[in-house]
């Protein structure tokens, strides 16, 4: 929804709150239920009535548990049959300086002011520790905003005694828990202060009159970034921007202006800006976001500009160069595809308002940020918090390199006759083992990413995966595919329940850019060596339609499984009598699974 896009009117979202909620509800569009406890140092009604609209746009279903006022603690801490019956998916804890309870007095000595922030550091902790041992869920946790005053001025944040100085060493702790711990994350409050305008967030009127911690107007600000990690943490991230070039990549129009007439490079101040913006596209191919180029021009013109001996972006950092005189959301539906990702998973990022508005009614999902003035496109994009990062696995460092990899093997397919000839040219090797520590991160981030190869499209966080692999009651599989062109990292998934001698398969996923591999014949393979192991006789796989995973409709039929039920639904249950002399069905593949 436009309203709920950065930037946005605060004033508007917090008026016609009801309104946008009824709006979003009627969208015909899946989203995943997620439970959430929202566990507050002060008022929080209104976060939650504004972070809920966040999430609905971002394709999340949220209920919500509402600690008492300042309860937070007391909630985590001691039994709660209330947040127990809840049994929350995922925990923000809404806190702020107001909610330190002591600080260094200028007559305090260092060793005091050092036990004090371990203490007030250390009730934090607990509390965190206790979260972890109770539920194993995601927790976001505020860090501290600054003071709105400083009683040592300047020299507030140098002094041991000052604020300033306590509440960053605080942060720091804050900051090292998060480093050390899988399923944390800082909610950054001290940023979005600082970005918002302290004196305005920090308003005392809006804590004494009604206990928020942050002035009402800001509270959509604070529920956006909240939103932001949440959907994140949820694999709703999107995977690449699809980029204009004339006034969007550099100043200027390279067929009318030429290349030497472009702005971009330190000779002029615009051509600073435009410099600057290349140089933070192109830090998002070390995040693995896939950089594409959408663009009416002649190709030749459009590949001279990325030449330019000023620019930072270069053709070869791009995926995807559409260049050419065709309706823009053509060519980003077509790039979509040749990236085996979805319409939604892509930014669209062009100044021309009328290309905007085409790719919002044509291509639906696509993300089109508001652009204005070139010297706000940094601020635009990076505020927006498209591409939000919880974990940087080592897949996401690589998956630029996989996607090239991916146009190698494509253009060798289309030099074989034979399609067996062509998979046996790749010389595939498959890694096919039970859950490992290694890859809990990847594996987590694909059972929310993969949404047209997923049986069941049940969504995990990482902690959930954890304690599935941890489980003895279940049967779980990760895999890995490398070929000559390059490792495409893990792939694959397959979590099974164990019932007496029944595997019932809970989930089944696989990255789009390995189908037509044979990957899922060889993890059948392994699936059933398993089940032979442990006593296993039946295999029974489900499929729950969705709107996005009819390909895999009949993925087990083809898998020699016969079909008991189907309801009006589509919703459908098969088995798998495990034969005595069952026949691989890989024979292209290689499979190491030790």
């Amino acid at each position: 929804m436009q309203e709920l896009q950065y930037p946005f009117n605060s004033e508007y979202i917090l008026k016609k709150a009801k309104s946008i909620k009824r709006a979003l509800q009627a969208e015909k569009v899946s989203r995943i239920p997620k439970k959430i406890a929202v566990l507050g140092g002060s008022t929080t009604h209104d976060i939650i009535k504004v972070l809920e609209l966040f999430l609905l746009d971002q394709g999340i279903a949220p209920s919500f548990y509402e600690s008492e006022y300042a309860r937070y603690w007391q909630d985590a801490m001691f039994d709660n049959q209330e947040l127990k019956e809840f049994a929350p998916d995922l925990i923000y804890i809404h806190t702020s300086n107001r909610n330190i309870t002591e600080y260094p007095t200028a007559l305090s000595d260092e060793k005091a002011i050092e036990e004090l922030l371990d203490r007030q550091y250390r009730h934090f902790e607990m509390m965190w520790e206790k979260l972890d041992a109770d539920w194993h869920c995601p927790v976001i946790q505020n860090n501290f905003e600054f003071p709105f005053y400083r009683l040592l001025g300047n020299q507030d944040g140098v002094d041991h005694h000052g604020r300033v100085c306590f509440i960053n060493g605080l942060n720091q702790k804050f900051y090292e828990y998060a480093r050390t711990h899988d399923n944390f994350y800082i909610n950054d409050i001290q940023y979005l202060s600082a970005c918002y305008g302290l004196d305005a967030w920090a308003d005392p009127f809006f804590w004494h009159m009604y206990k928020y911690s942050l002035c009402l107007p800001a509270i959509p600000t604070l529920a956006h970034n909240v939103a932001g990690i949440i959907k994140s943490v949820y694999g709703k991230n999107k995977k690449a921007l699809a980029l204009d070039l004339d006034n969007t990549l550099w100043g200027g129009v390279v067929g009318d202006d030429g290349v030497e007439n472009l702005e971009i490079g330190q000779e002029t101040s615009m051509g600073q800006v435009f410099t600057e913006f290349q140089e933070y596209i192109k830090a998002h191919k070390d995040l693995g976001i896939m950089l594409n180029v959408v663009s009416k021009n002649d190709e030749e013109n459009a590949i001279a500009g990325l030449n330019h001996p000023d620019g930072i972006l270069r053709p070869e950092d791009f995926i995807v160069i559409k260049a050419n005189w065709e309706p823009k959301s053509r060519n980003l539906m077509e790039i979509a595809a040749e990236l085996n990702i979805l319409p939604e998973s892509i930014v669209f990022v062009d100044d021309n308002p009328a290309e905007r508005e085409i790719i919002r009614t044509q291509a639906p999902g696509a993300a089109v940020p508001e652009l204005d003035r070139p010297e706000h496109y940094i601020q635009i994009l990076d505020k927006s918090g498209f591409f939000e990062v919880t974990r940087l696995s080592e897949d996401d460092k690589k998956r630029n390199r996989m996607y090239k990899a991916d146009q190698e093997r494509k253009r060798q397919e289309e030099s074989f006759g034979n399609y067996e000839d062509y998979l046996n040219s790749l010389q595939m090797v498959g890694t096919i083992r039970p859950f490992e520590p290694l890859y809990m991160a990847r594996i987590a981030q694909l059972t929310n990413k993969s949404n047209q190869f997923n049986l069941t499209t049940r969504r995990f966080s990482q902690s959930e995966i954890e304690c599935i692999a941890a489980d003895a009651g279940y049967l779980t599989l990760y895999g890995k595919l490398e070929d000559k062109f390059g490792d495409n990292g893990v792939v694959t998934i397959v979590v099974g329940r164990i019932e007496e001698q029944i595997l019932h398969m809970e989930l089944w996923l696989m990255s789009c850019r390995v189908l037509k591999r044979d990957m899922e014949f060889a993890m059948m393979d392994e699936v059933v060596a398993r089940c032979a192991e442990k006593g296993i006789t039946k295999i029974r796989g489900y499929y729950y339609p969705t709107a996005k995973n009819a390909m895999v409709k009949n993925f087990y039929e083809l898998q020699g499984f016969e079909k008991l039920s189907e309801d009006e639904e589509g919703n459908a249950v098969w088995e798998l009598e495990i034969p005595q002399a069952y026949e691989k069905k890989n024979h292209v593949i290689k499979v190491r699974n030790v």
